[in-house]
């Protein structure tokens, strides 16, 4: 809906990091390799004009301020104003960000990001009035307009949605007091940034060649896979009990977090934090809840991958510090974006002639800048804003196999936008977050597919294999681990129970020793990961945020295996959701698509594939 429009451009447009690592410039790359921003603005004259344009149509919103309930024609007026002022801002915006992650040392390009900031923030303040007003008009009053005003309905279910949450939302002066109370629920979050990040004193060991490490959140990932296993038990053993020391002070903090969602739950009268945080996209939390238990009734699967972990492995007895250990060795694929590309098209085909169309042109048109250059933006994304032009992609194309299942991945959400663009209106293209994950990871199961199936050697076929499996081990299982565990610290606030470090440690040591198996002898969860939830900053940076990492490859992974399986009925089915927007909530698109999320539907063809992922590793080996 449009009230997340502008968060979901946010997130979209400033998810990578600057590096500086690049060091070819700019201009040497062949114009083949670099998007066309012209496409959209000719130049930065016609979007400084574009600018000025939308700066003095600003105040057309609020014509009818005060007065939405007065006439069908005044609500008509503001709601198409507003979306037809954002689908401006979105394009302005969509530029200035494009031209600015080119080469970030650019002041003026960085300007240009600012100054379409200072609009967003104008038109944001002039449009504040709109949701508040329109909850106050009586539904009956609404429906009589729908009458007198057909052209009306075209926005009915983002007006739908925002009389929904009528009972959560408080008086001026109520909802005044929760705003202001938002900088005090800032600190948990920000006190444990501060903390974690700069103040708290990491531990220092000796590995077996005499390296010095010091671990560090960044020094714990780098160390934490070493080939010496006695190295690896030693840096565990360090870096969680060293958590450990602080565990009271985190806890505390932690805990502050969790009673300030609890706070705003009670005030805008949801039964728990956990349905105030799925409400905002109309998901029950059926949803959240049948994940977690689908999940623990299928770790026989998980446990059967840490048996074969352990045997590829070759130890007696596997631990969770073994967990990060390859089980296969890494291959040199070698690809240039041409031939990038043809796989990618090749492995795509089973979505049909128009996803590959779409494919080919977005690579012809040059939507897509691939080559790393200096003070370019690093990492990958999609914008899919422009709305009357077309997506553009940004990537770092490094030649490797990862260059190219992260370019699918991007393509996903691309072919998303565009197709919800070009079947959509405006105020009803953009699309959920729920949904956002499954088209890019669809992309990347059937390119997975395609890869195994027409691999060159056997190494080849076992690294993918095998890479597959920790993406399933860790994307499934250990978020859904993070989403019970958070689900469980909630539950206690709520019923007024208290919460320390003690007891987050032992909630979260038995999660763990669940999940893998301690007690079956399957995985050794040694004591010290009690200590674990500490270091997890998505636990206190975000509510209910994890679980849809696991939602999203689940339901991509049964979608791919639904496509795979059954050809075109499938793919048509599928296309209910990159048609689909926000044209209806994430999950009635979901099952337009072919899958209920309330169902085990959706679980147990995934699990069947991690199965047979194990099968042919475990054939292979012999």
């Amino acid at each position: 809906m449009f009230k997340n429009y502008l968060m979901v451009i946010v997130m979209i447009f400033f998810a990578t990091n600057l590096s500086n690592a690049q060091q070819i410039e700019r201009k040497d790359i062949p114009e083949k390799y670099k998007w066309n921003l012209a496409d959209t603005f000719k130049d930065l004259n016609a979007w400084k004009s574009a600018t000025e344009l939308f700066s003095s149509k600003i105040d057309d919103i609020g014509k009818y301020r005060g007065k939405l309930s007065e006439s069908s024609d005044n609500l008509f007026y503001t709601i198409d104003t507003y979306f037809k002022l954002l689908k401006e801002i979105y394009l302005i915006s969509d530029y200035a960000s494009r031209l600015s992650d080119e080469d970030l040392r650019i002041s003026e390009n960085q300007a240009l990001t600012q100054q379409a900031s200072t609009l967003w923030t104008k038109f944001a303040e002039a449009s504040s009035f709109f949701s508040p007003e329109i909850l106050k008009i009586d539904a009956g009053l609404i429906q009589k307009f729908y009458s007198q005003k057909t052209e009306l309905k075209n926005y009915e279910h983002i007006i739908s949605d925002i009389q929904r949450l009528r009972n959560h939302t408080l008086s001026e002066n109520e909802e005044k007091i929760l705003a202001s109370f938002g900088l005090v629920a800032e600190t948990p979050s920000n006190v444990y940034g501060i903390f974690n990040n700069a103040e708290m004193p990491y531990q220092k060991i000796v590995l077996s060649d005499g390296e010095n490490v010091e671990l560090s959140n960044s020094g714990y990932v780098r160390y934490r896979a070493t080939e010496n296993r006695e190295d690896r038990a030693k840096i565990f053993d360090a870096f969680f009990n060293n958590y450990g020391k602080f565990k009271n002070t985190i806890g505390v903090n932690l805990a502050g977090k969790v009673k300030s969602d609890f706070t705003y739950a009670k005030n805008r009268n949801y039964n728990s934090s956990l349905e105030a945080s799925l409400n905002n996209y109309a998901i029950p939390t059926k949803v959240y809840e049948t994940l977690i238990s689908q999940i623990n009734v299928n770790l026989p699967t998980l446990h059967r991958f840490l048996a074969l972990k352990k045997k590829m492995l070759g130890v007696e007895e596997l631990h969770y510090y073994d967990l990060y250990t390859p089980i296969v060795k890494s291959v040199d694929m070698k690809f240039t974006i041409e031939e990038g590309q043809d796989v990618i098209i090749k492995a795509l085909k089973p979505m049909g002639d128009e996803y590959v169309s779409t494919l080919k042109k977005s690579f012809s048109e040059r939507w897509i800048d691939y080559i790393p250059n200096a003070g370019k933006r690093s990492g990958a994304y999609s914008s899919g804003a422009a709305y009357d032009y077309h997506p553009y992609i940004l990537t770092n194309w490094t030649d490797d196999y990862e260059s190219v299942s992260t370019l699918a991945h991007e393509l996903g959400h691309t072919l998303h936008s565009y197709f919800s663009n070009k079947n959509q209106p405006f105020q009803y293209s953009d699309y959920a977050t729920f949904v956002a994950e499954i088209a890019s990871t669809c992309n990347e199961n059937l390119l997975n597919d395609y890869m195994i199936k027409n691999v060159k050697t056997k190494a080849e076929k076992i690294y993918l294999l095998g890479s597959y499996l920790e993406l399933l081990r860790t994307t499934i299982f250990r978020q859904v681990s993070f989403a019970e565990f958070e689900w469980e610290i909630h539950k206690k606030i709520e019923a007024g129970e208290p919460l320390n470090g003690e007891v987050l440690g032992n909630i979260y040591y038995d999660i763990v020793k669940r999940y893998y198996g301690h007690d079956k002898g399957v995985c050794v969860v040694d004591p010290y990961i009690q200590y674990e939830w500490a270091y997890i900053p998505h636990f206190i940076n975000y509510s209910y945020y994890v679980y849809q990492y696991s939602t999203s490859l689940i339901y991509a992974t049964a979608f791919a295996e639904k496509i795979i399986t059954n050809g075109k009925p499938a793919v048509d089915s599928y296309f209910n959701i990159l048609k689909g927007g926000g044209s209806d909530y994430p999950i009635e698109l979901i099952k337009k698509a072919g899958i209920d999320p309330l169902s085990s539907e959706a679980f147990e063809l995934t699990m069947k594939k991690m199965n047979s992922v194990m099968d042919q590793i475990e054939e292979l080996l012999k």
